[in-house]
């Protein structure tokens, strides 16, 4: 039972039976019940026409000695006196409705054949009992509720309760009640009465079981198309887990499977793409630590042998080698903390005018040193913003660094803070020779540079925007960037105050 096919087709079987059983067992009751109410009410009206019968045979009697009889087969006692029916006797020329006039006609009239007809109708009614055929039972008591005729000879001679005197019809003879007679549906079940119950119940089951036949067939196939790209979805992950990052999802109808699919096939082209770009990470690392410790090595072997004096020169040139590879695994370790929401910000209020102001100051020698113009601007009254100093003064000195790097002499790069729908904004702008529109999609990327030669001379490590970017949002703001070659480039942050 580990197919998901199978235990869809379970599920659904066990509905189908379930619900099948249950429409079976109402429609039965139903049936039944409508039925009986439709034999009681017809029988009710051939006890309303039977009422004069009866009491006229005990006014003749004088008891209800005989009246078996005539209960059984009450045409043949009316029909016993000369004469065509009386209507002081039976209340309606035809009181039993069309019934007693079809079933005489079918066996060759009184009327035709006199009383051999009326003899073969009287067996004929005794054997088969009419009452049980249209699937009547009557019962008839006397004055003190003891019955003294049942259709079905079970309750001869029993009294019945007092409480039932309401439900049955009284038999009066002048203004003193002689009699009651009750009728309830007939229960035995070879009447043509039970016949048709079996019957209908016979063909509600076999309607029941078809309909769930083919509703197992429809079932199978509709459930087959929803396992189908499930196996599929199923065949890619495994592959996916063995390594092979090119298996797709198949994707089928637009519905909620097909969007599982067509998102598991995103989900797998973005796990392709950081498996390249983590490679190429891997790559980059190698090259930017190989450089540095190959000049370390390739010198210290000189000094070794003799080629290369140990002065302080030379010393100092390895020195500053350590500090770049310093510089490039303490980079890395922030960006991977940040990259992972595990870098801790220490925030406290800070004033956004008087940072940029102390971050340009401290870099405006060096700006001085390039023959650039390092203009601060901070506007009035800004107001405060929760952030990390430590960090945020990073990612100011990264920008404006990285603008005097790549600026020719005799340029301007500018550094300014202003006020922003609710917080801040940090600009560093420069007017140096822009950056391609081709390149600006990458310029937050991991080891990226305009220089593609990775010259030291004009590039550092290529993880400085990367760290801005992630610093940035890890404090809940944006950066942006908007350039233009030929004419500068302009970093934009915005800070919330809130």
């Amino acid at each position: 039972m580990h197919s998901l096919w199978l235990k869809l087709m379970g599920a659904f079987a066990l509905v189908i039976l379930v619900g099948t059983g249950l429409i079976i067992f109402l429609a039965g009751r139903a049936t039944t019940g409508q039925f009986e109410l439709y034999v009681t009410q017809t029988g009710q009206q051939w006890v309303a026409r039977l009422a004069p019968l009866l009491a006229d045979h005990y006014a003749r009697a004088g008891s209800w000695a005989g009246v078996d009889a005539v209960l059984r087969n009450p045409w043949i006692a009316g029909a016993a006196v000369p004469g065509p029916p009386r209507q002081d006797r039976m209340g309606d020329e035809d009181w039993m409705g069309g019934m007693g006039e079809g079933m005489m006609d079918g066996m060759g009239g009184w009327s035709e054949h006199g009383q051999q007809g009326g003899q073969q109708e009287s067996g004929m009614m005794r054997d088969d009992n009419m009452w049980a055929i249209s699937g009547n039972r009557l019962i008839l008591t006397n004055a003190d509720m003891v019955v003294v005729a049942d259709t079905a000879n079970a309750l001869v001679g029993t009294q019945l309760p007092a409480d039932d005197l309401a439900r049955g019809m009284p038999i009066t003879l002048g203004e003193q009640r002689v009699g009651t007679l009750f009728v309830t549906p007939f229960d035995a079940p070879a009447t043509p009465a039970g016949d048709f119950l079996g019957a209908v119940n016979r063909s509600v089951l076999w309607a029941g079981l078809a309909a769930g036949g083919v509703a197992l067939v429809l079932g199978s196939v509709l459930f087959f198309q929803i396992v189908r790209p499930l196996r599929s979805l199923s065949t890619a992950a495994q592959g996916i887990a063995q390594g092979d990052l090119s298996r797709r999802a198949h994707v089928g109808a637009q519905d909620e499977v097909g969007r599982v699919a067509l998102t598991f096939n995103h989900m797998v082209e973005s796990l392709q793409r950081y498996a390249a770009e983590r490679q190429n990470m891997i790559a980059d690392i190698a090259h930017e630590l190989r450089t540095p410790l190959s000049v370390i090595q390739s010198n210290l072997e000189a000094m070794v042998d003799g080629v290369l004096p140990a002065s302080p020169e030379e010393l100092t040139s390895l020195h500053q080698e350590t500090l770049l590879l310093n510089r490039l695994i303490s980079d890395l370790r922030t960006l991977s903390l940040a990259e992972a929401g595990q870098l801790r910000l220490e925030k406290q209020p800070v004033d956004p005018g008087a940072l940029v102001r102390q971050v340009g100051e401290r870099l405006r020698l060096r700006a001085e040193e390039k023959n650039i113009s390092l203009e601060i601007q901070a506007a009035a009254d800004l107001p405060e913003i929760q952030a990390d100093p430590e960090r945020l003064t990073q990612v100011i000195t990264n920008l404006v660094d990285n603008a005097l790097r790549y600026t020719p002499a005799g340029t301007r790069v500018t550094v300014a803070a202003q006020p922003a729908p609710g917080g801040i904004e940090l600009l560093v702008s420069d007017t140096g020779p822009g950056i391609p529109p081709e390149e600006l999609p990458h310029v937050f990327d991991r080891f990226w540079r305009v220089e593609k030669s990775r010259n030291r001379a004009t590039g550092g490590s290529g993880l400085g925007l990367a760290i801005v970017k992630q610093l940035i949002e890890a404090h809940g703001g944006q950066v942006q960037v908007k350039s233009e070659v030929s004419v500068g480039t302009q970093f934009r942050i915005y800070l919330s105050s809130a």
